[in-house]
């Protein structure tokens, strides 16, 4: 409807002699103003010579009558142009909503295109922390939103399995008494990092050695230290896709910095000359030739640095969508820090001159720091709070929150509500800005929480039992079923197809969490005042097919932000 109305008011324009204005169509801020308003008229004014009012009325007596589903249109304030959408068209819907079922909401605007999108990156050797969810919230999310638009998505992770992290991890290993023969646990792999990073930045003997091991772990020439790395990151994986697990997500690959590294190396040393150039024993690439940093891809000891091994990987990439899905891909995001965006910008840069074909392809979405009361984390000290910690001390809080038996006798509800207060907080933020997580607020079901959205679903489907159980027909179609007014909610549920549009456009999962928040919160008001299930009200069948709408629309929304919709709560 959005794009009917805009090409009406073009159209309005070109026979007014007025071309090339740059206008929006948006809804009103006041739901009582109309479905959509326009400030075409302000913002030809000065071009035409008139005031906004006068070609307000003028494209007004243009367009009148001419958009079968506008019943009304009305100038506003100095000449804005209110557009009224009829009852019936409304409804309709409300029909359509119910027919599409999960497709609802979804469009094809990147059909037949490939996108990877590479997210929550944790290192083997290190535990998953708190700060791990906000990457994977948001990465998840934009996943999802590029599925809704029909792309071939593909959901990846880039982990760093070689570097100086992990030879600190294994000497803490070997310190602590570890054995790939014993066994030990992904606990035991962030105590040994804590204890090698300690003795890196206090011992110089210590820090010689692990300087040593680093070069050791990857060329692989020490038997005893193959066997200690190679378990520690089999256990570090395992305990990775546990995570994943209870987070919704699932990674079609995982890219290695041990693998790009090697490719990315290759590259590197195949264009010194050209793109890189060599400096004090090292490999650099000179970013200040292109407003950026300078930067060293090959060390003086002739190891590859993360530049080179992001190189590699975007190499990597495309040589993974060529073998699944047989063609290039067409994007590849990045969800990583705020911090990374500047040095993302020399990889990238570097990786166009090596890979021109790809240029254009590749883009950072950065995400914000996820703070608590006891401020930044530091993996390096130990002194880190573990994301499975975190959805532990939530699903306990929900529980206390809620009282209610559903929640004791059902662990797998109570961490999915954990999963659903943790997520939210994370993407109601817009990408980028850091998050404070309040942990009373996030099990809240009276608002602004992911548990408030998933108990309205809830509500709404025990409305809809009721509704089957007392007898409320199906609705049938016809003006007569349904009051002459539309209920508020009405003029909100059709807006998802636009706000999924402009969350994908805009990466921004945010508009997402914003509106089902609007949507949950009109509807309970909507069940505070209307009796649903009521066989006797002449509107009952419509009131239930109007909460089915609510509800399918809650449970897509929630579903793109990789929250689970709970039938009971």
């Amino acid at each position: 409807m959005q794009t009917d109305i805009r090409q009406a008011i073009e159209t309005a324009l070109r026979e007014l002699g007025l071309n090339e204005v740059d206008f929006v169509v948006e809804h009103p801020a006041e739901i009582g103003h109309g479905d959509y308003a326009c400030n075409a008229a302000l913002a030809a004014a000065k071009a035409a010579g008139q005031s906004p009012r006068a070609i307000a009325e003028q494209l007004l007596a243009k367009l009148s009558g001419k958009i079968n589903e506008v019943e009304k249109i009305e100038i506003a304030g100095p000449g804005f142009l209110n557009f009224y959408l009829t009852r019936l068209w409304l409804a309709d819907q409300t029909a359509q909503i119910n027919e599409a079922g999960e497709d609802w909401g979804k469009n094809n605007s990147w059909q037949g295109k490939v996108v990877i999108v590479e997210y929550t990156d944790p290192n083997p050797f290190k535990e998953l922390h708190i700060g791990h969810l906000v990457p994977n919230a948001l990465g998840e999310s934009l996943a999802r939103l590029f599925m809704f638009a029909g792309a071939d998505t593909k959901r990846v992770t880039f982990q760093g399995d070689v570097g100086m992290h992990v030879a600190k991890a294994v000497y803490g290993l070997k310190i602590n008494g570890e054995t790939a023969v014993a066994g030990f646990d992904a606990s035991a792999l962030g105590k040994a990092y804590a204890a090698g990073s300690t003795l890196f930045e206090t011992d110089e003997a210590a820090a010689a050695e692990i300087k040593a091991l680093n070069k050791i772990i990857y060329q692989r020439s020490d038997e005893v230290i193959n066997e200690l790395y190679d378990y520690g990151k089999k256990v570090s994986l395992e305990y990775f896709e546990q995570v994943y697990a209870v987070l919704g997500s699932a990674f079609d690959h995982n890219f290695f910095e041990s693998v790009t590294g090697l490719v990315g190396q290759k590259l590197v040393t195949a264009h010194i000359g050209d793109v890189f150039e060599k400096s004090d024993g090292a490999v650099i690439f000179k970013g200040e030739d292109y407003g950026l940093h300078t930067r060293v891809f090959i060390n003086k000891e002739g190891l590859p640095t993360y530049e080179t091994k992001d190189v590699g990987l975007i190499q990597c990439k495309e040589e993974w969508s060529q073998a699944v899905t047989g063609k290039s891909f067409d994007l590849t995001i990045t969800v990583t820090g705020t911090e990374q965006q500047e040095y993302f910008k020399v990889t990238t840069k570097a990786s166009s001159l090596l890979q021109p074909e790809l240029a254009g392809k590749v883009e950072l979405v950065p995400n914000g720091m996820l703070r608590l009361s006891e401020g930044k984390m530091s993996s390096r000290t130990g002194n880190v709070v573990r994301a499975l910690d975190l959805i532990s001390d939530v699903s306990a809080a929900a529980i206390t929150r809620a009282r209610d038996e559903v929640f004791v006798n059902n662990p797998n509800l109570a961490s999915s509500v954990a999963v659903a207060a943790i997520k939210y907080a994370i993407l109601k933020i817009a990408a980028g800005k850091d998050i404070v997580f309040d942990l009373k607020q996030s099990v809240s079901f009276e608002g602004d929480s992911g548990p408030y959205l998933q108990y309205t679903y809830a509500r709404i489907q025990s409305v809809l039992e009721k509704a089957q159980s007392s007898g409320v027909a199906k609705y049938p179609s016809g003006q007569s079923a349904m009051p002459n007014d539309p209920y508020q909610i009405e003029k909100i549920l059709y807006r998802f197809p636009e706000v999924i549009t402009e969350a994908l456009v805009e990466r921004a999962p945010h508009k997402v969490v914003t509106f089902l928040t609007e949507l949950a919160s009109s509807f309970n008001t909507f069940y505070a005042q209307e009796k649903i299930a009521d066989p006797s009200d002449e509107y009952a069948s419509y009131k239930v097919e109007l909460a089915k709408a609510v509800g399918q629309t809650l449970k897509n929304g929630l579903w793109v932000l990789g929250i689970t919709a709970p039938e009971r709560m």
